[in-house]
């Protein structure tokens, strides 16, 4: 954008933030998944719209239908009537306005999926990509693919971990381990030792235990596994224990890593601080959105840590495109599956990074209506 565009626009008359609206889509797995500590059979995502401007800015959030009269009673109140190109204020009042709800957990959810709406409204008003609004560091985003449950049998395990490697050539990826809250780990390491054979030596592989071990067991764990060059050991133990995460993180080889269930700033403050992990794991869905996932990167960057988005590929792309401290994002395969399937403008993998297009305003996604349809349910 020139400078004379750029004048113009922000001199312009904008008019304000006019509707907030929220659909609800339940969409069923391919087959049943488990971690070490949960299972499912679906996913839910909840899709923020925020109309200005003549023109409707789209995110989203995997979380929960109770998320939509959230959006559309409480952030909507605080947002509708302000200027649709101040972001920072709009994120500040949403979070005010939910002072006597809480800010944690199903809030910041809904917080999350307005905030990337009104990035993607304000980047298509100005004719630029979120990810050069926000000024980017980085063309190419570097990921892992992500998926490997406990559920798998040995095909369904290999061809997922052959399709990345072979068909996507992405050079890292992630398996779940710590079945039944760690009860296995003979298990555990044999399909480490399987996930190894399938994709050679030369592929990065992480795992993650979702919390599933205790500390000592955890850091047994990551001695067995150093025959398999395992690099990335998520959240070993839980993530609320900073002094355990800590404790594995002083004697293992792997990373350690966790911040997953960061739902604002000081939650990742605190993590950071207590020198609990290696890389910080942010999610835009659930943070607080674009504004505030900046802002914890921030907050890493200033010990020295880098930061790995937390799934949600399409909707993550931008804003870590925008950070120095990046070192890749999750491709999750639910998200992935789902993403690909109801958003036209999904980016392709292939070669182990995505690529924002700066030739498409906003975000660059579009909700494709008709294959979304029979996936709502409010």
């Amino acid at each position: 954008m020139t400078d004379q565009v750029w004048a113009e626009a922000t001199t312009r008359d904008f008019p304000a933030v006019e509707r907030v609206t929220a659909a609800v889509y339940e969409i069923p797995t391919d087959q049943l998944e488990a971690d070490g500590t949960l299972a499912w059979s679906k996913t839910t995502l909840v899709v923020a719209n925020v109309t200005g401007a003549g023109r409707t800015g789209l995110g989203y959030t995997y979380a929960t239908g109770a998320c939509k009269p959230l959006i559309e009673g409480e952030l909507s109140s605080a947002i509708v009537g302000q200027n649709v190109l101040d972001t920072s204020a709009a994120w500040q009042s949403m979070v005010r306005a939910v002072r006597n709800i809480g800010r944690p957990g199903l809030v910041s959810y809904a917080i999350s999926a307005v905030d990337a709406a009104l990035w993607d409204l304000k980047a298509t008003l100005l004719g630029v990509s979120v990810s050069k609004l926000l000024g980017a560091t980085r063309d190419a985003v570097p990921l892992y693919g992500s998926g490997g449950f406990t559920t798998y049998d040995e095909r369904a395990a290999r061809a997922q971990l052959e399709h990345w490697t072979g068909d996507l050539r992405i050079p890292r990826v992630k398996i779940k381990i710590g079945e039944s809250w760690g009860a296995d780990p003979q298990r555990d390491l044999a399909r480490i030792a399987f996930a190894r054979r399938v994709i050679g030596p030369k592929v990065e592989l992480y795992v993650d235990a979702n919390g599933g071990y205790h500390r000592k067991q955890a850091v047994r764990m990551a001695r067995a596994m150093a025959d398999y060059d395992v690099t990335w050991f998520e959240e070993p133990v839980s993530s609320d224990d900073l002094d355990g995460l800590r404790e594995v993180r002083d004697q293992v080889t792997p990373d350690v890593t966790a911040g997953e269930y960061g739902y604002d700033l000081v939650y990742f403050a605190r993590m950071v601080d207590a020198q609990a992990v290696d890389c910080l794991q942010v999610d835009v869905t659930r943070c607080g959105g674009i504004t505030e996932w900046q802002r914890a990167a921030a907050v890493a960057a200033a010990r020295n840590l880098d930061v790995s988005g937390h799934c949600a590929p399409n909707l993550h792309a931008h804003v870590a495109a925008a950070i120095p401290n990046l070192r890749h994002l999750e491709y999750f395969h639910d998200h992935v599956r789902i993403e690909q399937m109801l958003f036209d403008g999904a980016l392709d993998p292939t070669g182990g990074a995505l690529h924002p297009d700066p030739t498409r305003p906003g975000l660059g996604l579009t909700l494709k209506d008709p294959d979304a349809d029979p996936f709502r349910i409010a």
